[in-house]
């Protein structure tokens, strides 16, 4: 495991000269793939080939197939990105055999046997991120403290697009376990947003440094998908040109 301080070293914009060429890209609660745009922009320029998941968000289980359609189309070694909650479903997805890397962006990463809301447990409450949890068990962040507590170095404009656009969560995912972290096996990279208020700063550190995962840290909201989609960019091309391929 390493730490480094955005910007990293990485292939120019439009270089070919990597190992894996496909990517996957996972969001998190509260939001859509629509955040990735500037990722897949940047990285289709450099000659990935970026696809996106679209997350139920109804189940670990149901986001896990939804991640696995997309890995079945892939015509051969792939990274798997993960924001927020995206990171505990590419834990559980990332087992699929044709991924070679897993990319961590201000995600989490339980260990084989645990629960999302597991990783809380011992670190601090993020008071700005707050959930309103409706009769029916699925969450919206507050739209009042949503950009401070997701996405306050975001304009007003893209905060309150990513505000009106979110998909809620069934709470009851945080409950289940993830049955074989895929870190465990496969190289891991952690991209951390330094000025996170969704998660503990010292819980996405450990996290990172448990999945044994080389760690870019950079100044940014929770919402790092977007505001530093350059950043992300670089650390996911840094993966796919160090990951061993995997098979086809």
């Amino acid at each position: 495991m390493s730490t480094i301080d955005a910007p990293t070293a990485v292939p120019v914009p439009g270089s070919t000269d990597h190992r894996v060429k496909n990517v996957v890209l996972v969001h998190g609660a509260f939001a859509d793939g629509s955040g990735w745009r500037g990722v897949h922009d940047n990285l289709t320029a450099r000659g990935y080939r970026v696809s996106i998941v679209q997350n139920p968000l109804t189940s670990l289980a149901d986001d896990v197939a939804a991640t696995t359609r997309v890995l079945d189309r892939q015509d051969g070694p792939t990274i798997l990105v993960g924001h927020s909650w995206g990171g505990t479903v590419i834990t559980e997805a990332g087992v699929h055999p044709k991924v070679a890397g897993l990319v961590y962006v201000s995600a989490l990463a339980p260990d084989t046997g645990e629960t999302t809301g597991q990783q809380y447990e011992g670190f601090a409450a993020t008071p700005e991120f707050v959930i309103d949890v409706g009769e029916d068990g699925y969450g919206f962040l507050n739209p009042e403290s949503f950009k401070a507590g997701f996405a306050h170095d975001a304009s007003d404009e893209d905060a309150a697009f990513l505000r009106d656009s979110q998909i809620p969560i069934n709470m009851s995912v945080f409950g289940s376990a993830v049955t074989r972290a895929a870190w465990r096996d496969k190289p891991t990279w952690a991209v951390i947003a330094t000025e996170d208020r969704s998660f503990d700063q010292a819980m996405l550190q450990h996290m990172a440094t448990r999945s044994g995962a080389a760690i870019t840290n950079v100044s940014a909201s929770h919402a790092l998908f977007m505001t530093q989609s350059g950043v992300v960019s670089d650390v996911i091309a840094t993966a796919a040109m160090s990951a061993v391929p995997a098979e086809r």
